[in-house]
């Protein structure tokens, strides 16, 4: 149904949709009833997830073919939203990635491009829909990760850019809860996805009986944001994680996190 003070239908904008978490965020918010906007640069993914969706008796989503990394991706996205007279009730900002290397050593540029997309383009989604967002009493579930808690030598702008993610959304947690606006932050741990192999990583990084499928993780966010919970961190070992960086000295993360991380690739000496 549309909202009558707007005359626009209520959706879930899902980014990075077109493959691991954010496919099977999907799934979960068409089961439970949302009408979806999915978003990501693979065209094809999206109209593929989109048919299978509609296939299994949800209302097909509609599908926007937009590199979030770009200048203006946001704009385009709400005139999109406009022309097909829908405003979003839920952001779903999962679009992100990683890239493994000492960071002097990687390409600035890809660097700075991770940083528009995980930073940039996040904080941008979060802001631009409040008004639909408090119409229909709806929110925002930013996608962190573990990496969120701990110094990340090895992949140091993207560990940052996840601890960028789980502040800037705690907070937002804490300024909006009196619009009616929840904002939940999910925090995995390694998930077998596309991610690993973009990132450049050789391995996973983890033993099988640790990994947390992307399913899961997806119908944990969605159950935290529904009961306007603040952080999710899905898995008793990464609540661990988590928790530990806050009693034990951080040089030994540091020393510990280093060793894993390198290990993907040719290593340095360590100090």
């Amino acid at each position: 149904m549309s909202d009558a003070a707007s005359g626009r239908q209520p959706v879930t904008l899902v980014t990075g949709a077109s493959a691991g978490i954010g496919t099977e965020f999907a799934r979960v918010f068409a089961r439970h009833g949302h009408r979806l906007v999915l978003v990501a640069r693979r065209e094809d993914r999206l109209e593929e997830l989109a048919g299978e969706i509609a296939a299994a008796g949800h209302p097909r989503p509609d599908v926007l073919a937009v590199d979030l990394a770009s200048p203006g991706a946001c704009q385009r996205i709400a005139a999109e939203l406009a022309r097909l007279e829908t405003e979003p009730q839920y952001v779903v900002n999962n679009a992100g990635y990683g890239m493994i290397g000492y960071a002097a050593d990687l390409d600035l540029d890809a660097q700075l491009a991770l940083i528009d997309l995980n930073i940039r383009a996040l904080t941008e989604l979060s802001l631009s829909f409040l008004d639909s967002l408090a119409r229909h009493r709806g929110g925002i579930l930013n996608v962190a990760s573990v990496a969120s808690y701990l110094p990340g030598p090895g992949m140091a702008v993207y560990y940052a850019s996840k601890a960028f993610v789980l502040s800037f959304s705690e907070a937002l947690h804490q300024e909006l809860s009196g619009q009616g606006i929840r904002v939940t932050t999910v925090c995995p741990g390694v998930v077998p996805t596309e991610f690993q192999a973009r990132a450049g990583m050789k391995k996973m990084p983890m033993a099988d009986f640790l990994l947390t499928p992307p399913a899961a993780i997806a119908v944990a966010g969605y159950a935290g944001l529904m009961r306007g919970q603040r952080v999710v961190i899905p898995g008793v070992v990464n609540k661990l994680i988590t928790f530990l960086p806050r009693i034990l000295p951080r040089g030994m993360f540091l020393r510990s996190v280093a060793r894993e991380q390198l290990s993907q690739f040719e290593p340095r000496k360590l100090a």
